[in-house]
């Protein structure tokens, strides 16, 4: 039994504190969802359990025929009679007051199972149509892109200078809704972010809108919500909510060009990094990087993650993307590239000075 419980409680104990859980809602449009969820689970949950009730009454209730017994006969005599005579043997006739009780106990499931599905319906309508209703003017747009298996983020803006594109880290100021544009560059994928949001598909050649905003700062994890490929589990993103002046301030460093080497090792990182396999794929504003296959690296060491939030942004981790990504993270667009250990740590020197 204790072993039982204390099963139950580290359960428990998992389903709370997560930086991804749909019970711990930190925005309107996860708020309404978590509303609807525990409409569901009551229902269900009540359901259940009488259901269970009904039948345990059932079995303990059961009704034995004061003829026979509870026991059955030592003879099975009937066996050798034709069938419709053991039939008509077995057949009593009810009583009519209790084909009349067991008739009303059935229009009453009935009837109650009509009304839960109605409020069932109601529920979802009525959420839907308040999510379907979250809109607002001043909400701030990003572009969001779904690669195999990498998450794209473009800050839109009126002015083409302010254009900002970032990789598998989402900021957000807290309190002001964020207008999602999503799409997809190769396969379908789906954005979801348990703790401010529903989910929402990101389809090649189509764009749909998803509105979340967080009332509350803090780091909440994203994750792809559909089945893309063999790294699909791989696939997820930060959203990072902080108070609009924090925001801001991010937003205009990440605007900010790639600062450039100050020192030998780093001047001879940029040199490694533009003069090998990286520059074919990967952009860093400030240099002559422009390719757009892979993750934007202007502010790489700026981020939290690597790999879609696969590894934490640390040296070592770094230098084991860059020498065999395939052995972290199978079928991803990276090939392993073999450095000498000089220019190794002269490249690793280089990103970690992206701030």
């Amino acid at each position: 039994m204790k072993g039982w419980a204390l099963l139950c409680a580290l359960l428990l104990a998992g389903c709370r504190g997560a930086a991804q859980s749909v019970l711990e809602p930190a925005g309107p449009s996860a708020a309404r969802i978590h509303a609807l969820w525990n409409v569901f689970l009551a229902i269900c949950t009540g359901v259940f359990v009488l259901v269970v009730v009904t039948m345990l009454l059932a079995v303990l209730r059961r009704r034995v025929d004061p003829e026979i017994g509870s026991s059955p006969p030592e003879v099975d005599a009937e066996a050798l009679l034709p069938k419709e005579k053991r039939a008509h043997l077995h057949a009593k006739a009810v009583e009519p007051a209790t084909e009349r009780r067991l008739a009303q106990w059935v229009a009453t499931a009935a009837a109650l199972t009509v009304v839960l599905l109605l409020v069932l319906l109601v529920t979802n309508t009525l959420t839907g149509k308040a999510l379907a209703a979250l809109r607002s003017e001043h909400a701030l747009e990003v572009e969001v892109v779904g690669h195999q298996w990498w998450w794209e983020f473009k800050y839109r803006d009126p002015e083409p200078s302010r254009l900002l594109n970032t990789a598998n880290e989402l900021h957000i100021p807290v309190g002001r809704p964020v207008a999602l544009k999503l799409t997809s560059r190769d396969v379908i994928h789906s954005f979801w972010v348990p703790n401010l949001a529903g989910k929402r598909d990101l389809i090649p050649g189509q764009e749909n809108t998803l509105l979340l905003q967080a009332d509350k700062p803090g780091v909440y994890r994203g994750l792809c919500a559909e089945f893309c490929g063999h790294q699909h589990a791989k696939m997820a993103f930060l959203v990072v909510a902080e108070p609009p002046e924090a925001f801001e301030k991010w937003r205009e460093h990440q605007l900010q060009p790639a600062a450039p080497p100050m020192e030998l090792l780093t001047q001879r990182g940029q040199q490694v990094f533009l003069t090998g396999p990286c520059v074919l794929c990967h952009a860093i504003q400030g240099t002559s990087a422009s390719a757009t296959v892979g993750p934007n690296l202007t502010h790489l060491a700026s981020r939290q993650t690597l790999a879609a939030a696969t590894l934490p942004n640390v040296r070592g981790h770094l230098a084991g993307w860059i020498l065999n990504s395939q052995s972290l993270k199978p079928g991803n667009k990276m090939p392993p590239i073999t450095l000498p250990p000089e220019d190794l740590h002269a490249l690793l020197a280089y990103l970690e000075s992206l701030k």
